[in-house]
């Protein structure tokens, strides 16, 4: 099954962590999408991110390079390194070009400078794969698990960005047969413009306790991977979330959920409520849009069976959307999709 393992058998590859070292101050967790290493330099710590695409054929460059600076920004830090390994289904010079200068084209526009890699053609694929790892420095390492009860949940942008692009295009033929107009796509391919977080993040990075940007499974993978990696209960309204007309075209005419696909472009912040006019006011002068969609509550062991009342309480590491229990994060509804075509 194409996606993200399940927790068991994630498991057991995140307790794989080589020789210990007491520079990693953040290592890997679930949750967590990068680490941070301590220079030694109190001033300074690493971010490391990583991450592979492969199913965006039309813009997978440009989407991988956004995709592994979005982890990095996403910890508070500013993206300035990336390692590019690039796997090729073919030696079609046409196809090596368009997607190194994908790459070259979106990490010059972020300012990232790429360092290093790998490139090969490996024939049992049937679509280039690019893996990218991004590093950048901070002075304060934002992570996934540190969202405190009381604080209120931002989201910028909108769910489903990155989904509504692949959408417009990837499968423009299939939402035009579904009903959705030619302007409507040619808007909705446009949101690939609009995929990076760094911006986002660099807004609201000083008023957040937890920051994470929502990829695949979309932002209920987000919510769940925050509320596991805080220990906490995260409550959302869905219809709070903010969702684009193009979003919601696109989506209902091909039957996806826009909260439970891929999502970059989104970035999910946990701020304290004294601190959130703060936050919006930072990202309304970078131009990004954001929503308050719900807040951080303190989970309740459940030693007895019991669940207690429906909407008020819950175990931590668990979603609570219009009140439903959400433990476990969905498989993205992009994927049947591409399975389909």
């Amino acid at each position: 099954m194409t996606g993200k393992l399940g927790p068991d058998a994630l498991a057991e590859v995140l307790a794989a962590t080589g020789a210990a070292d007491p520079a990693v101050e953040v290592g890997p967790a679930y949750g967590e999408d990068a680490a941070a290493i301590d220079l030694g330099d109190a001033a300074s710590t690493l971010v490391v991110a990583a991450d592979p695409l492969s199913l965006a054929a039309e813009a997978v460059g440009e989407l991988a390079v956004h995709v592994a600076c979005n982890d990095v920004a996403a910890s508070g830090a500013d993206p300035r390194w990336l390692t590019h390994t690039l796997f090729l289904p073919d030696d079609d010079p046409a196809r090596r070009r368009t997607v190194t200068e994908q790459v070259d084209e979106t990490a010059d526009a972020l300012g990232v400078s790429i360092v290093g890699g790998h490139t090969e053609v490996l024939p049992s694929l049937e679509r280039p794969l690019c893996s990218m790892t991004a590093l950048g420095t901070t002075d304060r390492f934002v992570s996934s698990g540190g969202a405190e009860p009381g604080d209120r949940l931002l989201l910028t942008k909108g769910a489903g960005i990155e989904a509504t692009a692949i959408l417009a295009t990837d499968f423009r033929e299939a939402c035009v047969d579904a009903g959705v107009s030619e302007d409507t796509l040619d808007a909705a391919a446009a949101f690939l413009d609009e995929v990076s977080v760094v911006p986002d993040a660099a807004a609201v990075r000083d008023a957040a306790n937890a920051m994470h940007d929502p990829t695949e499974g979309g932002l209920l993978t987000a919510l769940v991977e925050t509320a596991a990696a805080s220990g906490t209960v995260l409550s959302v309204e869905r219809d709070r979330v903010p969702v684009r007309p193009e979003t919601a075209a696109c989506c209902d005419a091909l039957g996806v959920d826009p909260l439970a696909t891929f999502g970059s472009g989104a970035l999910l912040a946990a701020v304290p409520p004294e601190r959130v006019t703060e936050a919006t006011d930072a990202l309304a002068a970078a131009g990004v849009d954001v929503g308050d969609i719900g807040e951080v509550r303190a989970g309740v062991e459940d030693d007895d069976g019991d669940d207690g009342d429906a909407g008020t309480a819950a175990d931590p590491g668990t979603v609570l959307l219009d009140g439903d229990r959400i433990d476990e994060a969905p498989r993205d509804e992009l994927y049947p999709l591409w399975e389909r075509a």
